[in-house]
């Protein structure tokens, strides 16, 4: 069974896929590449069972006829956490719930940082509309540094490339060189939706609904949980 999926949830779909083969389920080969790439390899029609990316663009591949639309469901939720550069080797400690009180806190650290990381997916571009909507484009403009396809912003951090990075808490966790300072708080909170389909060019499709249940299923919400992701996704949430 081939899969591929966006960066941000590599390590979890690696342990989720390991469990659903000792449950008996057929192994998946899940492919992990940016999400932009992800998304337009799934678009060009290349042979794969399952699909796993942010809800709005696995949405936007079903919408196309290029993942089976009744098939899509929902895995975790996924918090976007801010870090800063560590003198030691590894996040010692889990990191606070949030980093700042409240958005005026995000706005002051924004201003203040000489440089500021962020992703290509869709942490990347809710940052971005944010920072928009808050008015402050202009004044960051110059700041604002996006990480390469494929690499997290936890390396532009960790590298002294950036003073403050944004990404998925779920990509930062247990990376060098790095301490997160914790998720957003609620009243600027992104979270990201990220969910699987079948896609129609599955050689077997029975049994990717069978494996992508697995995922989705109370059985490994213990293996989400040690990855930092939420599960399930609550429905008053939704992906930006």
């Amino acid at each position: 069974m081939k899969a591929l999926s966006s960066m941000a949830t590599r390590a979890l779909l690696a342990d989720l896929a390991t469990a659903a083969a000792e449950a008996g389920l057929p192994c998946a080969e899940i492919e992990s590449v940016g999400g932009v790439d992800a998304a337009r390899r799934v678009a060009a029609g290349e042979q794969l069972d399952l699909v796993f990316l942010a809800s709005g663009a696995l949405q936007e591949l079903a919408d196309h006829g290029h993942v089976a639309a009744s098939s899509v469901t929902p895995l975790v939720l996924s918090r976007t956490a801010i870090a800063v550069r560590s003198e030691g080797s590894r996040e010692a400690s889990a990191p606070a719930v949030h980093a700042f009180d409240d958005a005026a806190g995000v706005r002051a650290a924004l201003r203040n940082a000489g440089r500021i990381g962020y992703s290509t997916g869709p942490s990347g571009t809710a940052i971005l509309r944010q920072i928009d909507d808050w008015g402050m484009a202009g004044e960051l403009h110059g700041r604002l540094v996006q990480a390469r396809p494929g690499m997290p912003v936890a390396r532009l951090v960790a590298d002294g490339e950036v003073d403050v990075g944004f990404q998925q808490l779920s990509e930062m966790v247990g990376q060098e060189g790095i301490r997160i300072l914790g998720a957003l708080p609620p009243d600027c909170a992104i979270d990201t939706v990220f969910a699987g389909a079948v896609a129609t060019t599955s050689t077997d499709p029975a049994a990717s609904r069978a494996a992508l249940s697995f995922f989705a299923s109370d059985a490994v919400a213990s293996i989400k949980d040690a990855h930092s992701f939420v599960h399930p996704p609550r429905p008053s949430l939704k992906s930006r």
